[in-house]
């Protein structure tokens, strides 16, 4: 084994698609654990109306269990690596349109989850799910 190996701990890139595995099923179930108040209660799906409409979002109870449902089925999505990219591009758009509306003007700290959020779904769209998703399973997801 060489010292640029050693340096650069290659031989753990043969761990990349169990890494992406795990990040997929922590986004996902993060996404899923996120809106499962607001799909069951009806009170927090109010609650939800109400934030958005303080941040001055158009048509609120419209968007509010449309952003809900799509969190929702998204992070199922990731979880079972299908339509991964697709899951990716509509939580990038989420996210950042929830960015902008509600935390562009917060301190770094503040704006951390969601930029994280953003950044994990630019992956997944990048990448797709990887060797271990239903993805390659059914054809699609090619990474490489």
């Amino acid at each position: 084994m060489s010292v640029k190996n050693i340096l650069y701990l290659n031989k753990l890139s043969g761990f990349t698609d169990l890494s992406l595995l795990a990040l997929r099923l922590l986004t996902g179930a993060f996404l899923v654990w996120g809106v499962w108040d607001n799909i069951l209660h009806q009170e927090r799906m109010t609650e939800f109306i109400a934030f958005m409409t303080q941040f001055g979002f158009p048509y609120p109870a419209l968007l509010a269990p449309l952003s809900v449902w799509m969190q929702f089925i998204c992070g199922l999505l990731l979880c079972v690596g299908l339509f991964t990219r697709w899951a990716g591009l509509l939580m990038v758009f989420n996210f950042v349109v929830g960015f902008l509306m509600v935390h562009l003007g917060d301190d770094f700290r503040a704006q951390f989850p969601a930029l994280i959020l953003i950044g994990v779904n630019l992956h997944f769209v990048a990448v797709g799910g990887g060797r271990f998703a239903l993805d390659r399973v059914f054809g699609g997801g090619e990474t490489r």
